[in-house]
């Protein structure tokens, strides 16, 4: 059964459309996935179809028994309410229903008239059957187990809504949308606001509704759970595809291979009419050229490829650290709780960590002690020698709102002109008048990359990124992946993009169970093996697995040296004079009169060879006390 038909929608804002002739219908059960760039319009057709915004032209119509349910962005609250009560709200429907069954049910056994009492009855029985196909009996074990699978404590339950955080409010929203049960709901980034084992519930949670559910998403696991038919939202139009996201990449590739075709096909034809059409049109073939040029205005054009191409992002090459890029020892931090305790693991050269875990597990305070911004309670953290950090933050406070994004990337330790900085801009897809607007007339995309392009300016060799992926698209986003899997230099990140994760991290660093531990792998390695370990007993994980912390996955034994121990700077030394050395060695073999002689130009040969072996020991011997001198 169709249950939302979508004619011909029409939203424009400036010159260009945003949308221009949406049209698609929903059935019944139907989970649609939204997708499209930043930018084209997916918000403003599910505020279209929730009713709040007017579209310019065409129309959409639900069924007259759907009730609609749409999860705004900004959370409205009645003042004065606890949590619970709040969430007890959105079942305002069944509670009345429930009442006026029990009211029904009392009139029942007064009523004396027979056709009364069958009148009555009748209703009592379609309240029931509406009662238990939304499942109304024991709504507040329904309410504990929806707080409870999107992240909300038992002790939180009394908490007064007004003192929640912005991201619990959100979350709140979304209980009491699920709570509410509505047959289609409309979704615009559900999972924003939570944690994994909370996105995790929701999947199941909505894979399992008899709603028909809507929903714009940039999480490519949740799309593939979720969802079993996608619209692409693209140049105002949307193209409906059968199956989750990865289905829709699969079959929009090949589309667009039958659609570059037939578009290049036409193309060529079109430039070989038109050239007869120039060649012919005042000579002796005139009256085939002006036969041939009506037909060419008659013909219909196939439009160009439905590409929705990826921004270019690059990283600079990254100059070498030493093997060791940070060692952290046993540190600990706690503020109202502790986050961690007795940590320790050592990230290595090219290495790409990720770090995953609940929202305050300290996941960001591990990357801020990491890099220095704060100070761990106890323990320390040694950075390696010729490191380079580049930091993201989630909250891009590295970006002067007032300042030009072509003046926000401008490293301290180089020169780099106007023309430089833009080619860098250009290289994250920041171009033309965007790169010399203040940095607050950006979106959230644009921002982002913006800042990632800084990180290339700084040249930094280690990049420490804090949900780099939060403003990014699904294209932008496997644009980053990319430049950060050829990027040569070392890697680590939070992130609660869970593909992200799997395609980039080649180590893990988990929050569990009060404690943090590694995984030498990606995403799907640790599922691999939390799956093992629920499969088995404690004792038999002990017995055959053992359980352990980072530092003694990680650390392992410390390589024994090949050198005496020598200071960094003494070694530099060292190799700068054999360098300078040989520059003046070669200055000399190039001038003729040492050429002319012949003894003096071998005693200079000789020396030179003598010179580059001591290199070569010294190279080793530099790279050796960068990894060990600690």
């Amino acid at each position: 059964m169709i249950i939302l038909k979508v004619d011909d929608i029409k939203k424009q804002f400036g010159p260009t459309p945003l949308l221009n002739g949406v049209t698609f219908d929903v059935n019944g059960r139907q989970r649609i996935g939204l997708v499209g760039p930043n930018g084209s319009g997916k918000t403003t057709l599910l505020k279209i179809l929730s009713g709040d915004a007017d579209p310019d032209g065409g129309r959409f119509e639900f069924h007259t028994s759907v009730r609609v349910g749409y999860l705004e962005q900004q959370p409205k609250f009645k003042p004065g309410r606890i949590l619970w009560d709040e969430a007890k709200s959105a079942l305002h429907e069944l509670i009345v229903l429930g009442r006026q069954a029990v009211d029904i049910a009392e009139a029942m056994s007064k009523a004396s008239d027979e056709t009364q009492r069958k009148s009555l009855s009748e209703k009592y029985d379609r309240l029931q059957h509406e009662l238990e196909q939304r499942d109304a009996y024991n709504l507040d074990h329904k309410i504990e187990q929806v707080l409870a699978g999107l992240g909300f404590l038992d002790e939180s339950f009394n908490t007064p809504v007004q003192s929640l955080s912005g991201g619990e409010q959100n979350r709140l929203m979304l209980a009491k949308l699920l709570l509410a049960g509505p047959d289609i709901m409309l979704l615009d980034e559900p999972s924003n606001h939570l944690d994994l084992e909370a996105t995790k519930w929701l999947e199941n949670f909505l894979s399992n509704t008899n709603a028909a559910i809507i929903v714009v998403s940039h999480d490519r696991y949740f799309l593939d759970k979720v969802t079993n038919r996608t619209l692409e939202l693209f140049h105002g139009t949307v193209d409906s595809y059968k199956g989750n996201f990865s289905a829709y990449c699969s079959q929009k590739a090949e589309r667009l291979l039958v659609q570059r075709r037939t578009y290049e096909k036409q193309q060529i034809e079109i430039a070989k009419t038109e050239d007869f059409i120039r060649r012919n049109k005042y000579g002796q073939k005139h009256a085939q050229a002006e036969d041939r040029r009506k037909k060419l205005a008659r013909i219909e054009r196939v439009d160009p490829p439905r590409e929705i191409t990826t921004p270019p992002i690059a990283f600079a090459e990254a100059q070498r650290s030493s093997h060791i890029v940070f060692r952290a020892n046993r540190i600990s931090k706690s503020y109202e709780s502790q986050l961690f305790e007795n940590l320790d693991f050592d990230v290595t050269r090219g290495q790409r960590w990720g770090i995953i875990g609940p929202n305050g597990s300290g996941k960001t305070t591990i990357l801020r002690c990491i890099i220095g911004e704060i100070a761990p309670d106890s323990g320390n953290v040694k950075i390696g020698q010729a490191v380079q950090i580049g930091y993201f933050d989630q909250q891009l406070a590295s970006l002067d709102e007032k300042t030009e994004a072509v003046d926000c990337i401008r490293p301290q330790h180089k020169e780099l002109d106007l023309q430089q900085r833009r080619d860098l801009l250009a290289k994250f897809g920041i171009k033309g008048d965007t790169a010399l607007r203040p940095i607050a007339s950006l979106s959230g995309g644009e921002r982002c990359r913006v800042a990632l392009a800084r990180l290339s300016a700084i040249e930094a060799n280690v990049l420490v990124l804090d949900e780099p992926t939060n403003h990014l698209d699904l294209w932008a986003r496997n644009a980053l992946e990319d430049a950060l899997t050829a990027f040569d230099g070392t890697v680590l990140f939070v992130s609660h993009d869970r593909y992200f994760i799997n395609k980039l991290a080649n180590h893990l660093l988990i929050a569990q169970e009060d404690q943090f531990r590694v995984i030498d792998g990606n995403y799907e390695c640790y599922l691999l093996q939390f799956a093992q370990n629920e499969t088995e007993s404690n004792e038999t994980q002990k017995a055959k697995k053992p359980s352990h912390q980072a530092s003694t996955t990680n650390r392992g034994q410390k390589t024994k040296r090949r050198f005496p121990y020598r200071k960094v700077d003494d070694l530099e030394a060292d190799i700068f004079g054999r360098e300078s050395e040989i520059e003046e060695l070669h200055d000399q073999l190039s001038n003729s009169d040492v050429l002319r002689d012949g003894k003096k130009a071998r005693e200079i040969k000789q020396r030179l060879q003598e010179l580059q072996a001591d290199l070569t020991t010294l190279y080793e011997h530099w790279e050796e006390a960068n990894d060990l001198n600690w």
